[in-house]
């Protein structure tokens, strides 16, 4: 039997620990990469959720506008004016039952 002196024990561990050394800067890269992306992505999707919070308060306010109108509509015509509604509405369902066949 050979004995090992402290110098090959010292070589040996010293390569083990370059060995996890490795292996682990390789895990830490690719954990990087995959954080990388996900931020990237989070930052898309906050992007598109602006985009359509914005297209929601013009679309909120144009059905304020409207419905204010229809409201002030209403009011001034009467009976007459809700029944001039009424047909326009069914119209207007009639013209799109039309073009859909």
């Amino acid at each position: 039997m050979r004995d090992s002196g402290p110098n090959e024990d010292s070589n040996y561990l010293e390569r083990h620990n370059d060995d996890l050394v490795n292996g682990l800067s390789s895990k830490v890269a690719a954990l990087k990469r995959v954080t990388i992306a996900i931020g990237d992505d989070v930052r898309e999707q906050n992007r598109l959720l602006s985009d359509m919070d914005n297209d929601f308060d013009s679309s909120k306010g144009l059905l304020q506008s409207t419905m204010r109108r229809l409201g002030i509509v209403s009011k001034a015509g009467g009976k007459n004016m809700l029944c001039y509604l009424i047909l326009f509405a069914l119209f207007v369902f009639f013209v799109i039952y039309c073009l859909a066949r």
